[in-house]
């Protein structure tokens, strides 16, 4: 229940109001203020969100220079110049200069300047399209929304309910984007895109690392080989990496001191700090959803609009983790953008689109998903794997180059090692899905988002011509492969 022995200190109201503050919600407000509607933002941490202070933008930064020295060592000339390690201090500066030392002012102003009201505090819905926000000077703030409600909350790493657990203190993605230590040693638990990415990062800046994973891969969602040479990659670089074990108890029994993790094999592991990085959960445990006959901490459920399921007069949306549709801040803007023309053209009274890959749906969260791990080797795909192609009942071919045979890739590392893989819808002559494992592939995937998003036929993707020497020559030996 609300507290109403806080003061309620003003009632506005607005044509949209976000609740958070992050990529996502900003996205949202922008895309909302465009079309000439009045944007209230409710942020109770950091305007820029988890991104931008704890994700994407502090790993990458850390992850940069730990593969650009890798890069180096590949090349035959340029790793005689490598003669040290990462200078992790160097590393943790160049992090905090991205994140802006955690000052979120730049952000709220350039909000400001777009005409968005931030408040500060944390927003509770209230019934429909009333939500109150609880400020920093213990005061209630009453907004109400004229045409909509936009839940922009996101996610939070979760924890295993394990014993031993709350003893050993251990590190989320926070704690490992935002240290400016290097522990002598670091357990990961996890096997996806935080576990690879902060197990490279954290070898690399001179930590002993060991990733332990319950399945018998990594990044279980992508096609096998990808896991398999991400796995190769991290052993090579010196990180240990065990599959198919699980963690059973933890015991830390002094708060400074080393922390042992026992495993369902018998072993343990040692290590002086301990991340979990074995999924997410949505932030929406107290923002008020039982106050519209949702369930408090549950994903919000959508349908292509990112309108929510459940709520009478379409008036709520959910953008970003919360809905559970695909949890990447570039998948979330992107359903922003969706949302704030939506919302923008009913309010005008214009015409909706929300046929397939109309102007106001998010389709591409189910065809043509890209996603990148910024591990070494990368691994980046787009679209349905071979198996999730076949399970959806698609007739398709898997056609698989290795990059030793592009010079592109050759010219770029001394003994390239990677792997591409296409999925041909075999009805239709078009791409499902595309996967790129190797160094430098990050940049390679938009151009299969194209091809996938666009279904772009196999007989016109013969005249995209790729320039030589370039690793995107690897689309030429695909074609071919795929036509014998």
């Amino acid at each position: 229940m609300p507290d109403r022995s806080r003061a309620v200190s003003a009632s506005d109201s607005y044509d949209v109001v976000v609740l958070g503050a992050g990529p996502v919600g900003q996205t949202v407000a922008g895309r909302s203020r465009a079309h000439g509607l009045s944007v209230a933002l409710v942020e109770r941490e950091l305007v820029g969100g988890e991104c931008s202070y704890w994700g994407c933008i502090p790993s990458k930064a850390m992850l940069r220079p730990v593969i650009a020295v890798s890069d180096a060592r590949r090349v035959d000339g340029a790793r005689e110049a490598v003669t040290g390690q990462v200078d992790a201090g160097a590393v943790f500066r160049r992090r905090d200069r991205y994140v802006t030392g955690w000052d979120d002012s730049g952000q709220a102003d350039g909000l400001a300047g777009m005409g968005i009201d931030v408040i500060r505090g944390h927003g509770r819905i209230e019934g429909a399209r009333r939500v109150v926000v609880a400020t920093a000077d213990d005061e209630q703030r009453v907004l109400t929304a004229r045409h909509a409600v936009v839940v922009c909350t996101g996610s939070t790493a979760a924890l295993p309910d394990l014993p031993g657990i709350a003893e050993a203190h251990a590190w989320t993605n926070r704690r490992a984007t935002d240290s400016s230590d290097a522990p002598r040693r670091l357990a990961i638990v996890g096997d996806g895109g935080v576990a690879v990415e902060m197990a490279t990062a954290w070898q690399g800046l001179g930590s002993s690392v060991t990733l332990l994973s319950r399945l018998h891969a990594l990044l279980p969602r992508l096609e096998a080989f990808a896991g398999e040479m991400v796995a190769d990659g991290l052993k090579e670089a010196g990180v240990d990496v065990r599959t198919g074990v699980s963690v059973i108890e933890l015991h830390r029994p002094a708060a400074a001191g080393p922390v042992t993790l026992v495993l369902d094999d018998g072993s343990e592991v040692t290590a002086d700090e301990v991340l979990f990085a074995v999924g997410r959960e949505p932030l929406t445990g107290d923002i008020g959803l039982e106050t519209v006959g949702l369930a408090p901490g549950s994903w919000l459920d959508v349908d292509d609009s990112c309108q929510v399921r459940g709520v009478d007069d379409g008036w709520l949306y959910a953008a970003g983790d919360v809905n559970h549709r695909a949890l990447l801040t570039h998948q979330g803007k992107y359903q922003a953008r969706m949302i704030g023309n939506l919302i923008g053209a009913r309010a005008a009274g214009q015409p909706v689109d929300t046929s397939p890959w109309g102007a106001h749906v998010a389709t591409a969260d189910i065809d043509a998903v890209p996603q990148v791990f910024f591990c070494d080797p990368e691994a980046a795909s787009v679209g349905l794997t071979t198996d999730q192609a076949q399970r959806a009942g698609h007739r398709v071919r898997a056609v698989d180059v290795d990059l030793e045979r592009v010079p592109g890739a050759l010219l770029f590392a001394d003994g390239y090692r990677g792997r591409a893989r296409i999925v041909v819808d075999l009805d239709h002559e078009y791409l499902l899905g595309a996967t790129f494992v190797g160094p430098g592939m990050a940049e390679l995937l938009h151009s299969a988002t194209v091809a996938v998003a666009g279904r772009v036929p196999i007989d016109r993707l013969w005249h995209v011509v790729p320039c030589f020497p370039t690793i995107s020559e690897v689309w030429l030996r695909l074609l071919e492969a795929y036509r014998g």
